[in-house]
């Protein structure tokens, strides 16, 4: 049976302000401004005043889980523009030091097992990366950025063709927060 209604409502805190216009949302807070645009979505989204309404009227399934992630997503990007995200990633070696740097848009790994070419990683959207002698923290205000820069940088370190119990070398993420320093 099918519930007539599904809805989830998110108060804008102060201090952050929403805008929608058709299904494009717009966060803007102390930290900066995100968008995003849900025109793709098949439930409704309405803002009044400092309330945000995303419902769905006789959903299916898909629809129903549609509601909840449409919210998540609306209350990330409303956690980011106030406080922003960081991940930490630990470098981690046994033989070969493994070197990073950070050039222009871009992450550069040199020396893993002893390569002699450097991998490079690319950094997603406006984020931030910041090397700390066995630590890389990567932050910003797009979740999704921040943590797929993160994962980028880790899965460039892969060991393959090799036993992982015994080949820990790599950078692995170690720490999500909200918040930037």
């Amino acid at each position: 049976m099918r519930l007539p209604e599904i809805s989830r409502t998110i108060q804008v805190p102060d201090g952050t302000s929403l805008a929608l216009e058709d299904k494009k949302v717009t966060v803007k807070g102390s930290k900066g401004t995100l968008t995003r645009d849900f025109s793709y979505v098949p439930i409704s989204i309405e803002a009044e005043g400092q309330t945000v309404r995303i419902r769905a009227e006789w959903p299916r399934k898909k629809e129903a889980a549609l509601v909840g992630t449409i919210y998540s997503h609306i209350q990330n990007m409303i956690t980011g523009v106030q406080k922003g995200f960081t991940y930490k990633l630990k470098i981690v070696f046994s033989h070969f030091p493994i070197s990073v740097k950070v050039q222009g848009k871009s992450v550069l790994i040199e020396n893993f097992t002893g390569e002699r070419r450097a991998r490079k990683v690319k950094m997603i959207g406006d984020v931030k990366v910041k090397v700390e002698s066995e630590d890389i923290i990567v932050q910003g205000v797009n979740l999704e950025d921040v943590s797929q820069t993160a994962a980028n940088i880790e899965q460039a370190t892969r060991v393959k063709k090799k036993d992982p119990r015994v080949f820990l070398d790599g950078i692995y993420v170690y720490e999500r927060n909200e918040g930037m320093e």
